[in-house]
């Protein structure tokens, strides 16, 4: 029993960072039809972001690297994908990878390609037990906030003007745009939001690992996308529940295969995620319309 209540908790703590990553995939996606890979980098940018401002508070650090990553997120809207707005997903696709490996590699110029190390305060690695369960805070850490930052954001969606007009843009945005939603400010919206989620998964992703590198979001983001595709692209519910979904299958995985196959994990995960796909391609969860394009 002990051992099935630490995999549910590690599978919440997994789930809950794919999920958090995942929305701000969908977000995009589901107002621009873009899937946004240089979302990694936004993580990448939040990382080195944590970990160079030093000097401030915990609180401060992490509002500063929110900042950062915001203002990357609305410049990468305004100067890569403005532009190619009305072109063709293909087009936009590799605009999404051309502006990923830009930024990856002008990290490598600048910071260099050794990670760093970050240790954002000792007293998230500190653990706590519950009979002979052992729980560490950051657990608990990257579990509330998610479902808390996935509280506000259904909140916001549901209950503020932009919120509204956001959804009617994922639904449907040029009948969206034919009754007075504004392209540009919405999109900026949707980046700005997205840039949040990216720095909040930053900080998750440093104080798990101790250490920084141009590459640190490239796993979890790849790992995203696939929650986003099985959960139905362009839906957010199905993007949360996708990550949810992907974060327990590998620890599932993880307690169940024998110690011989265990490096092969992945690959058990990406059989389950085919075979889920062909029996059901749309994805869990079926958003309410497909004309998203700007």
């Amino acid at each position: 029993m002990t051992s099935v209540i630490q995999n549910a908790i590690d599978a919440m703590t997994l789930g809950s960072l794919y999920a958090l990553i995942a929305l701000g995939i969908a977000l995009i996606f589901g107002i621009m039809q873009l899937i946004n890979f240089a979302h990694a980098e936004l993580i990448m940018i939040g990382a080195y972001a944590l970990v160079l401002l030093t000097d401030p508070p915990l609180l401060v650090q992490i509002g500063g690297a929110i900042l950062i990553v915001v203002v990357f997120a609305l410049a990468m809207e305004r100067v890569a994908f403005r532009p190619v707005r009305g072109a063709s997903p293909a087009t936009l696709l590799v605009t999404s990878f051309a502006l990923s490996y830009m930024l990856q590699n002008l990290a490598i110029l600048i910071l260099g390609a050794v990670p760093k190390s970050a240790q954002l305060t000792p007293a998230l690695a500190e653990t706590f037990t519950i009979g002979d369960v052992s729980i560490s805070r950051l657990d608990v850490l990257v579990v509330v906030l998610t479902i808390v930052l996935l509280v506000g954001l259904a909140g916001f969606l549901a209950r503020t003007p932009m919120g509204v007009q956001m959804r009617a843009a994922a639904e449907n945005f040029d009948m969206a745009r034919l009754l007075g939603v504004r392209a540009d400010r919405v999109i900026a919206a949707a980046f700005a939001i997205s840039g949040v989620l990216a720095a909040i998964a930053a900080l998750f992703l440093v104080a798990q690992r101790g250490s920084v590198g141009p590459a640190i979001g490239l796993t979890p983001v790849l790992f995203a996308f696939i929650a986003t595709v099985v959960g139905g692209m362009g839906s957010l519910p199905g993007a949360v529940l996708g990550g949810f979904l992907l974060g327990t299958l590998s620890v599932v995985l993880q307690a169940v295969l024998p110690l011989e196959i265990r490096p092969y994990r992945d690959a058990f995960l990406f059989g389950a995620v085919m075979i889920l796909l062909v029996l059901r391609p749309q994805g869990l969860i079926v958003p309410k319309t497909a004309q998203t394009r700007v």
